[in-house]
């Protein structure tokens, strides 16, 4: 009776054991389960929606800080009331020179991305004898890798209206607040960037197919550094693809003028025109510090394919604005420029000093560009 007894408290105490051990591991089976749900929600921004995590293409900001650079950023000349320092500090020398503003950016699409690799350079406003003409947006092959492009700009300084050629580097400069759109928000590009080796498209700003282009993200920066209102070339407006002047994407001797409802990338009216200089009435703006440090940085002037874009619209009568009132006859190409690998970057002082001579010597009598 003894060992009965025995062998039942054994068994019993056993069975409590076994109980508590139940319990005490039971707590670690949904701690797992959170562990592997937490390390699911940390996905790479490119994979999330738009607008959640950190901006990727916040790279092609240069670093800013007392650390990055000891040359000291040229100082501001003074300027009257009303109009912005002289820019030659932190831009290319200018290579054109007018009296009067140019008129303000036309609303276009962008014609889709022609392969991976290539740069979106927006169109702009170039003076001739003829007065202003728009030299059309162009996707471009840079002319070495990681190089990204800031866009050339209007400046109106001493009571005239000086331009800015725009220049290649390895961070997005200074092009005067001006919103070109397709990235080209008015500080920075947030159309895309480069990693490793490849450029990444953004496909918030730029028309994308990717059946074509393989590497792609969404990020939509909103209205940071748009100092010109609106969304202007912001594919994730429910716009993507309402192409309404897809014709408009043809060479300078297709004069296919079909831009009736040519405003379908910023829903926008005509009485909400965008600025296309900075001082003066145009955009209010001084540059920031990652855009004086990237002054500082080897840049490479825009390549001879390039200046030949803009010399093949100056004879064109649809692109002139006293011929087209504002409206382009051919915004953009569908055809790619090719690169000129004989473009290389140099220091800044050597970039600007070669420029100055060259270009800008010549400017004022003919109206010929560099």
């Amino acid at each position: 009776m003894k060992h009965l007894s025995r062998f039942a408290f054994a068994m019993l105490f056993a069975v409590a054991a076994a109980l508590c051990l139940a319990a005490f591991h039971q707590p670690s089976i949904p701690t797992a389960f959170a562990a592997v749900a937490g390390a699911q929600d940390q996905a790479p921004p490119d994979q999330g929606a738009p607008d959640q995590g950190p901006d990727p293409a916040s790279v092609n900001m240069a670093p800013s800080g007392p650390s990055y650079t000891t040359e000291a950023p040229p100082p501001d000349q003074s300027a009257a009331p009303g109009q912005a320092p002289d820019d030659s500090g932190y831009a290319e020398m200018p290579t054109q020179q007018a009296t009067e503003p140019p008129p303000p950016l036309p609303d276009y699409d962008q014609p889709p991305a022609p392969a991976d690799g290539y740069i979106w350079t927006p169109g702009y406003w170039a003076w001739g004898p003829g007065g202003y003409y728009w030299v059309p947006g162009a996707w471009v092959e840079p002319p070495y890798d990681s190089a990204l492009w800031t866009p050339g700009y209007w400046g109106f300084y001493g009571g005239r209206y000086l331009f800015y050629p725009g220049h290649w580097g390895l961070h997005i400069g200074f092009y005067g607040g001006i919103n070109y759109g397709f990235g080209y928000i008015g500080l920075g590009y947030e159309g895309g960037y480069w990693n490793r080796g490849h450029f990444f498209y953004n496909r918030a700003y730029n028309h994308i197919n990717v059946r074509v282009v393989h590497n792609t993200y969404n990020y939509n920066a909103g209205n940071r550094g748009n100092y010109n209102s609106g969304n202007r070339g912001n594919y994730n407006d429910g716009n993507h693809g309402n192409n309404n002047n897809r014709n408009n994407y043809n060479d300078r001797n297709n004069n296919n003028n079909n831009d009736r409802n040519n405003n379908n990338n910023n829903n926008r009216n005509d009485n909400n025109p965008r600025p296309s200089y900075r001082g003066g009435a145009g955009v209010q703006y001084r540059p920031q510090p990652s855009e004086r440090e990237a002054a500082h940085e080897p840049t490479a002037p825009r390549m001879n394919t390039q200046v030949q874009h803009e010399q093949n619209y100056g004879g064109v009568r649809g692109q002139f604005a006293d011929q087209n009132h504002g409206r382009p006859a051919t915004p953009a190409i569908s055809r790619p420029i090719p690169a000129d690998r004989g473009s290389r970057p140099a220091s800044s002082n050597q970039s600007r000093g070669g420029q100055q001579g060259g270009q800008h010597g010549g400017q004022q009598g003919g109206g010929h560009h560099r």
